[in-house]
């Protein structure tokens, strides 16, 4: 026997920013999660698995129109008479979906109240989970959820946050030590859009999304395909179901004049058309070091997208450039040594604890404001290490106000 485990589909979720560019072809943006989630129910009838998991945030949030849910019961129809089971999580939570469309036959949805048991006596499963009622939900809830029964692969099915310190809103939070103990045999947790096995025997796993939305969803996206022999899984396997792959091009510029520099490039852009896959990219090109074109690189953005691009097409792929970083900084010259000591009481700034802390709320009020579709493609720094990156980038900005200053 086997079966998909899939999370945070985010059906219809907008690329934020890239709809409005002329540059980019319509067909690259548009649908983009629904042609990823024809792939999931694509790859469940070649695989002829017995039913899919879906680990929370089938949708991104309140419906624009029927038409996401009359396409999900369009794919479900397809899948049929395969069951999927469903769980809402932050993003799809009961108060936040307000449109509504009666449920395809096959598809069993887990009760908001508490932990509900799906039993599937055909098969020799047993399926656990708990659907977020509202978006927040702070409690580890899966202390809560029902005793394996036995005679049965029990999977657990959990939308959280687990331990997670990075930039993933904490819901649900949770121990993995704690979930070892419940006696299941697999637990389906999904929020974490980066695959993650968090342990073996018994699994669990974060499959992560299937399609990348935006730079920091970089590379192969898609869901796990578990093998089940004699009542035990037996494989878990990643396969990858994204139509659109997201890249960084990080590029050294140190030292290099422009023929080396775009020569560089063109290495970065083949390089990620090589792991692509066949699929188009949209890639993010940033440019690090020292480098004497650093004050022409710093405004020539648009030829330097241009530069990625001719060197898509020679090498016969399809790459666009989401956008361009200039990281570089001019090379320093004696005099420009002097500014070491005001560099140092610049970055001072940050060694006070309590005023970093401070910071990092006030970024998260700012981002907070931001409406969801565009939230997740801002950078702004959510931890300390962001606020080391950004602290960085203001310096070379001021550094190099100073010297252009003390130039003219």
């Amino acid at each position: 026997m086997k079966f998909l485990h899939a999370a945070d589909i985010h059906l219809d979720s907008p690329l934020a920013g890239l709809h409005a560019r002329q540059d980019l072809p319509a067909g690259l943006l548009r649908d983009s999660t629904r042609r990823a989630f024809i792939a999931l129910v694509d790859l469940a009838i070649a695989e002829d698995v017995a039913f899919i998991v879906i680990a929370g945030d089938l949708y991104d949030g309140d419906w624009k129109d029927f038409s996401t849910g009359l396409f999900f019961a369009e794919q479900m129809k397809r899948l049929a008479p395969r069951p999927c089971f469903l769980l809402r999580g932050n993003h799809d939570a009961k108060s936040i979906i307000t449109k509504d469309l009666r449920l395809p036959a096959n598809v069993r949805e887990f009760s908001t109240r508490s932990c509900q048991t799906h039993d599937v006596a055909e098969l020799g499963v047993a399926l656990h989970g708990h659907s977020f009622p509202n978006r927040a939900v702070p409690e580890d809830i899966s202390l809560s959820y029902c005793e394996p029964l036995r005679g049965r692969l029990n999977i657990g099915v959990l939308h959280t946050s687990a331990q997670d310190a990075g930039e993933h809103e904490t819901y649900a939070p949770c121990e993995p030590g704690q979930l070892r103990l419940k006696g299941y045999d697999y637990w389906a947790l999904g929020h974490i859009h980066a695959r993650r096995v968090l342990h073996e025997r018994p699994w669990i796993v974060f499959p992560g999304n299937i399609q990348g939305r935006h730079i920091r969803e970089t590379g192969a996206k898609g869901c796990s395909l578990v093998t089940v022999e004699d009542g035990r899984v037996v494989a878990v396997e990643h396969r990858n179901l994204d139509t659109l792959r997201w890249a960084l091009l990080d590029v050294d510029a140190e030292g290099a004049d422009i023929v080396t520099l775009t020569g560089r490039i063109g290495d970065a852009v083949q390089e990620a058309i090589a792991a692509a896959d066949d699929l188009p990219v949209l890639a993010r090109l940033v440019l690090r070091g020292e480098t004497d074109l650093h004050a022409a690189l710093a405004s020539d953005g648009e030829r330097l997208a241009a530069e990625c691009r001719g060197a898509a097409i020679a090498a016969g792929g399809r790459l666009w450039v989401e956008a361009v970083r200039v990281r570089t900084s001019a090379p320093k010259s004696r005099a420009e040594g002097m500014l070491d000591p005001l560099r140092a009481a610049f970055a001072a700034g940050l060694s006070d604890p309590a005023r970093v802390q401070a910071l990092l709320a006030e970024m998260a009020a700012l981002r907070a404001k931001v409406p969801p579709p565009g939230r997740d493609a801002l950078d702004v720094p959510a931890d300390e290490e962001g606020l080391g990156r950004l602290l960085e980038e203001a310096w070379q900005v001021a550094e190099a106000a100073i010297t252009a200053e003390e130039r003219g």
